[in-house]
């Protein structure tokens, strides 16, 4: 199978390389250093979990220099999209399939826009990873998780035969890939949860520990759960019903010092996802006509530093 993957950083560039590894032919699309890097001493991967390993693959700036391809992994931040989405009619043909593994609830629509509903499927990843240096992807801890599927339309009952078979190619590179007929729900569930972390640590500029132990911090984290929760519901997504409780109880056992993706962006000066995250919720909240006070006041809060260090969007 040839695989390209857009977007060949902290996640992209793990799971590239995962698949490298196992013999399939990966080509990444990046830029600046890392694609240097990765061009004069491969993608290296260091891991306690899995091995630390170098691969080598192609790397391009430009996706029509790959060419056509039988799966693409849709990796980039969503913020890069507007010029990420313009890689992916290059990799296409009839049969191509796209695999987008981006936050949040709007990165499908956005690629069947450019890719066709028949060949988007979605996914929800689960891993901690982050590019240390160009060329050089760290793991910590041992998750390398992706739930994923179809979804538009009407899915089957079960997996259906193409997600199966990437599913196959991806735990014979010891990913550990979950096919589901539809993958609405479990992007959903990681949403509810994730769009307040993220959130919560950002505004504060901590990690979710002090949060957490704060009995007004965790009232209202959890408040916020349940605005993001209602919107999913009042979008028709059959989320599970004790949800909530499954967030708290999760919660309550990670590690104090853990720190969204959004936090570490935000602390390095970088730009953050947040109208996928806190933004989405607002805006859906909006055209729902359900409310959304907390996850509102957070996107206010954070909103001026969606381009980092470059100062407020305008």
């Amino acid at each position: 199978m040839h695989i390209a993957v857009i977007g060949a950083g902290a996640v992209g560039g793990y799971y590239g390389a995962m698949l490298a590894r196992s013999g399939q032919q990966v080509s990444f699309v990046a830029r600046g250093a890392h694609l240097e890097a990765i061009r004069e001493r491969g993608l290296r991967i260091e891991s306690e979990s899995v091995g630390s390993f170098t691969v080598t693959a192609a790397a391009e700036s430009d996706a029509a220099r790959i060419g056509p391809v039988d799966l693409v992994l849709f990796t980039v931040k969503t913020y890069d999209n507007a010029t990420a989405l313009q890689q992916i009619p290059p990799l296409l043909r009839e049969d191509t399939i796209v695999l987008t593994l981006q936050n949040g609830v709007d990165s499908a629509g956005e690629v069947a826009a450019v890719a066709g509903e028949r060949r988007t499927i979605a996914g929800a990843a689960y891993i901690a990873t982050a590019v240390e240096a160009p060329g050089l992807i760290r793991q910590t801890g041992s998750h390398r998780r992706i739930v994923f599927g179809e979804c538009f339309g009407d899915v089957p009952a079960a997996a259906s035969a193409r997600v199966r078979a990437i599913e196959q190619v991806m735990k014979a590179a010891d990913i550990h890939a979950e096919a589901v007929a539809d993958v609405r729900v479990p992007i959903w569930e990681k949403f509810v949860y994730l769009a307040p972390f993220a959130a919560f640590t950002g505004a504060a500029r901590l990690p979710i520990g002090p949060i957490w132990t704060d009995p007004d911090g965790r009232a209202s984290f959890l408040a916020a759960v349940e605005e993001v929760e209602a919107v999913a519901r009042a979008s028709g997504v059959a989320v599970a019903p004790d949800l909530r409780q499954r967030i708290e109880d999760y919660t309550a056992t990670i590690p104090p010092a853990t720190r969204s993706s959004l936090l570490i962006d935000l602390s390095q000066g970088k730009r953050i996802e947040i109208e996928s995250l806190a933004g989405s919720v607002v805006r859906r909240g909006a055209a729902l006509g359900l409310p959304t006070p907390r996850m509102a006041a957070l996107y206010a809060v954070l909103k001026p530093h969606a381009a980092g260090d470059r100062g407020p969007t305008r």
